[in-house]
């Protein structure tokens, strides 16, 4: 996977131990590691013609949630500054810039299945990590 390189905790144990700045700036930068790759395995996929138009519908309509969802989490952490609840230290991290990571061939010479299976990968961590994070906020949801 192509963001094997990147640092994240093992189980949700240690997850819980990370402070929300952290936590948040990990979620947004797993999404923008995902931003390219995916542009490229739905140019990819469209020049599958064995592939149904669902299926191609689908492919894009993953590339919109995952920015949709990184746009939210962004103004999530505005809001959160703004709030005081984190310091104002993750302006800009969510560029590719600051990822560090080079998403050079890695993400484009996978298989498909690979591909899918590192990005629902990183879709489950992206899920616990919000998860955490919300309880963290927002302790009355009695998580």
């Amino acid at each position: 996977c192509h963001t094997s390189g990147m640092l994240t905790p093992n189980g949700k144990e240690y997850a819980q131990k990370i402070p929300r700045e952290e936590l948040t700036h990990l979620i947004l930068r797993l999404l923008q590691a995902w931003k390219e790759p995916l542009s490229n395995f739905n140019h990819h996929i469209e020049h599958h013609q064995e592939l149904p138009d669902d299926s191609l519908s689908k492919a894009k309509q993953i590339s919109n949630m995952v920015h949709e969802l990184k746009t939210g989490v962004e103004k999530v952490t505005e809001k959160m500054q703004s709030m005081g609840i984190i310091s104002n230290s993750l302006n800009g991290m969510a560029s590719s810039e600051g990822t560090g990571l080079s998403i050079s061939n890695e993400a484009n010479m996978m298989s498909d299945s690979d591909f899918i299976h590192c990005f629902r990968r990183d879709s489950n961590k992206v899920q616990s990590y919000l998860k955490i994070l919300k309880c963290r906020i927002m302790p009355e949801n009695s998580c």
